[in-house]
């Protein structure tokens, strides 16, 4: 009997998501967009995308999302199945999950209850610094408010929740289950809701207790309100670690964002990051979004195809495969922005990370805040803006949040994706792609900083060779700069000496 060529293997994922409508929120963040891109591309004969987007900056939601649908994410989807396609499978639904009801007119309200039948509740502000009480209203409230929808909805076979694997920190090696939230989700949502903001202001670091920001705790929150709906609904929670740039497809190194390393990567190519107050041999769980993807699209096949309903918690995680620590980004993002540097470097790319405190803050005045001052100066004595320092006071600032994690250290369970993919056939495997066994990691950061130069930063291939001319130039003034200063240092020391023996003589 000759093997079955993988072709004419079924796709039961795609089969799953046949005919079926499905609301998804946060369909105009990073983690969304990717999303639709894969329903529109790879599961054409699903029903309608219904996305709840809210207006944003004047702009109403469905210029908000031509706009998402004229980003280069899009290309190939449109190649291959055309706008008009698009235009039919995906409708906007105008509302807000930070707002009671979610901002839902009565008419929009009645079509969701009617026709979905999957719910990805992805909307989250992912600022770490938010407002405690504007993180509780759209994190904590708006994830009370969709399952209070979901409810309603008549012909729904899964509510899907996007959680972090990073919000439940007092856990060092966090398990493929449901914890304790830090607080009562219903009394917290009240509290703000009726206080002020400058009062929720005042309180929040006693509400917050040990965790670090208000992003994690409102996130925390969110989970133990799912995990109460379980009992009414078929409601799973997934965790996906720090989601950073696409790997495989359909864009690889696409990102539209610089969080997590690829704003590492970019800050230090620039030169403007010379120094870190991190454990080196530490290292963080990294999730490429289109994996991340594939994994929902498994566990949601999971949940309702094989109908294991004995897993209702998923950690969409790396670190069992791969161990990146902080010191290997650095290293890696040397040499390749060594290779494929970036436009305007004002430092060449070097620094280290620190573990002593005091010398960090040493070297963030003297690589950091002088040089900023110093190029400040001389920008507004040539008629232009400063913006050195402003820039320095922001990095700092994401230090903060960046120090608390890069000096700490979590392991995550990851059973059951692994379970996932041993229900998968082979096209699936391919076609869902859950693991990484055949991950370049130089080539996938040379990608993601090929990638951030083009849609981040505007910097096309073509500006390339005068970038690595300006690189070589800035090479010599890192050589020259570090001669002076060590010159000076040793002559300092030297006059010292000089100094005591002359006054040990007198």
């Amino acid at each position: 009997m000759e093997p079955t060529k993988i072709e004419e293997l079924p796709d039961r994922v795609a089969d799953m998501f046949e005919g079926q409508n499905i609301l998804i929120t946060g369909g105009t963040g990073f983690l969304g967009k990717v999303m639709i891109e894969k329903f529109l591309r790879c599961i054409p004969n699903v029903g309608k995308l219904y996305l709840l987007v809210r207006a944003k900056k004047g702009k109403d939601p469905k210029l908000r999302l031509e706009e998402i649908f004229n980003s280069p994410l899009f290309e190939k989807v449109k190649e291959l199945r055309g706008l008009p396609f698009i235009c039919e499978k995906v409708h906007v639904i105008n509302g807000d999950v930070s707002l009671l009801d979610l901002g839902l007119s009565v008419e929009d309200r009645q079509i969701l209850c009617e026709k979905i039948n999957i719910v990805y509740h992805a909307a989250a502000t992912i600022r770490f610094d938010e407002p405690l009480k504007r993180a509780v209203l759209l994190n904590t409230r708006g994830t009370k408010n969709m399952l209070d929808l979901a409810k309603q909805m008549k012909h729904l076979v899964l509510f899907a929740h996007i959680s972090t694997a990073y919000c439940h920190l007092e856990e060092k090696i966090l398990g493929e289950k449901p914890y304790p939230p830090p607080a009562d989700p219903h009394k917290i949502i009240k509290c703000v809701e009726w206080m002020d903001d400058d009062v929720v202001e005042a309180m929040t670091s006693k509400i917050l207790g040990n965790l670090p920001n208000t992003y994690a705790f409102t996130k925390a929150l969110s989970e133990g309100l799912v995990e109460e709906a379980m009992k009414e609904l078929p409601a799973i929670i997934l965790r996906p670690s720090i989601v950073i740039p696409i790997w495989k497809e359909p864009l690889p190194g696409w990102t539209d964002n610089i969080n997590g390393p690829t704003g590492l990567l970019i800050g230090a190519g620039k030169g403007v990051i010379r120094t870190m107050l991190c454990d080196e041999r530490g290292y963080a769980d990294y999730l490429p979004v289109d994996i991340a993807i594939n994994a929902i699209f498994g566990c949601s096949w999971n949940y309702i195809y094989c109908k294991d309903e004995s897993r209702r918690v998923y950690n969409l995680t790396s670190s069992h495969q791969f161990k990146v620590s902080w010191s290997e980004i650095l290293d890696r993002g040397r040499r390749i922005t060594e290779k494929v540097p970036l436009n305007g470097v004002l430092w060449y790319p070097g620094g280290s990370m620190k573990k002593s405190k005091l010398m960090h803050n040493i070297c963030v005045l003297l690589f950091h805040m002088l040089p900023a001052y110093f190029i400040d100066t001389i920008l507004f004595f040539t008629g232009h803006k400063p913006i050195m320092c402003r820039i320095h006071r922001r990095i700092q600032k994401g230090f903060e949040v960046f120090e608390y994690y890069a000096n700490r250290q979590w392991d995550f369970k990851n059973d059951n994706i692994d379970i996932i993919r041993s229900k998968f056939n082979d096209l699936e495997r391919k076609n869902y792609k859950v693991d990484g066994e055949d991950m370049d990691m130089d080539a996938y950061f040379e990608a993601c900083i090929r990638a951030a130069r083009i849609y981040i930063l505007n910097e096309p291939p073509e500006t390339l060779p005068a970038a690595r001319r300006h690189m070589r130039v800035m090479y010599w003034v890192d050589v020259f700069t570090k001669i002076i200063f060590f010159g000076l240092i040793i002559y300092t020391l030297f006059s010292w000496t000089e100094g005591f023996k002359a006054i040990l003589k007198n």
